[in-house]
Formats: C-alpha cells, structure tokens, sequence
C-alpha cells in the first residue's frame, strides 16, 4: 500500500482489483493458407501439415505447407512492393509511421484472441502470452512507428567547395525466419524494423507455431 491511500496496482484503497484477462473460445481457426500480397493462398503442392497444442497434445487445425513455387511466388511479389515507383516506395515516412500505429491499433483490438492463439500454439501460460507477449509486441511496432521519420542521412563538409551527404535507402526484400518460442514477439522484432525502413518482408513461422502470424496477416491486410 502506498501513503496516498492507493494499493501498489493504482486502484483506491479497499477496492478490489481488476479481474485478470481470459482467453477466449476458438472453435474454429480462421487464417491457415499462405498469405501473400494481401490475397490468401492454398499450397502449389496441395500438402498441409498439422498445428498442435503442446500442453495436451490435441490437434489445433491443418495448416497450408508453402513450397519452393510458393516461397518464389511470395518473393516477387515483395520485390515488386518495394521498386522505387511503388506506392510504398513513393509513401511518405511519416505515411509508415501511421500504418505501423494503425497495426498496433489493431492488436490491442485482438490482443485476447492473440493471446490466446499464442497459449494454444506454444503451450505457454495465457497471462504470460497476454502480458509478456502480446505486450511487447504491441510496443515494439509503436517504438518503430516513431522511428519511420526520424532516420536521416549525414552532410560532412570536406572542403571549401564540396559537401559530402549520405542518405539512408531501402536494402529491399527481407527474409525473416522465425523460432517457435516467442512467434508473435520476435515477428514484431523483425518485421517493424524493416517496414519502418521501408522495406518489403517475407515471413518464415515455425511450422510448430503458425497461428498468431498468420492471424497478423489478417490485420495487415484491414491496415
């Protein structure tokens, strides 16, 4: 308790605290094909493998096996995203910051339905999926949304006549393979650096936990 008659939580002194998150009921997985260019895909091959709940072991859903044609097909299309006269090369920084925002807007709207998908696929506890995860993945796509338009290059004067500058331009295609301890967390950690930057993104999930990325796909696409 502190001196102000408020508990350590903030809430007012004998008020009961909050009640604590729940997970929510999935009865059927919604996203399970490849995502790509804002369009859902099936396998090229027509091969699925299975996602499973780790703490009991029950099946969760099928989900869509990419392929060599399919990880080819996903390529192009991020490298035709970022050619110089794209509309996402052509977008404003600050215009990335804002959709990075509106991304994590979008979390915070499914942030149980993600935790939740997280508990199911890694057998993690849903209060760690909810608070650890869910949490820092929402503020690390906010810390690089504030970053789009703050990246600038250097002018160093050389001599009398001449002044040397850099600028700061897209590497391009970024191929971003993800472990299946953190999914949803180390997603943000590759994606929104390189979408601040103004890079394109293919993503690799690990095929033991799948769900929350391609449930991600879902809100990018509604961004």
């Amino acid at each position: 308790m502190t001196h102000n008659g408020t508990t350590e939580n903030g809430t007012a002194e004998g008020t009961p605290p909050p009640p604590l998150p729940q997970p929510v009921r999935v009865q059927e997985v919604r996203h399970t094909k490849i995502f790509i260019n804002n369009t859902w895909f099936s396998s090229s091959s027509g091969r699925t493998f299975p996602s499973f709940n780790p703490a009991t072991g029950e099946k969760i859903c099928d989900v869509e096996e990419a392929d060599e044609e399919d990880v080819d097909r996903a390529v192009q299309a991020a490298r035709a995203a970022q050619r110089r006269a794209s509309p996402w090369r052509r977008m404003e920084a600050s215009g990335r910051g804002k959709l990075l925002h509106q991304l994590a807007d979008l979390m915070e709207r499914e942030r149980l339905l993600l935790a939740t998908l997280e508990t199911l696929d890694t057998g993690k506890p849903f209060l760690q999926s909810f608070f650890i995860d869910l949490d820092g993945s929402i503020k690390t796509l906010r810390y690089y949304a504030g970053w789009t338009d703050k990246i600038h290059g250097q002018s160093l004067p050389v001599d009398e006549s001449f002044v040397c500058f850099t600028k700061h331009e897209p590497v391009g295609v970024c191929g971003a393979i993800i472990p299946w301890n953190f999914p949803l967390l180390m997603f943000m950690w590759k994606m929104a650096p390189a979408l601040s930057c103004g890079n394109t993104v293919v993503i690799k999930p690990a095929e033991q936990t799948p769900l929350t990325a391609l449930h991600m796909g879902a809100l990018i696409k509604e961004v």
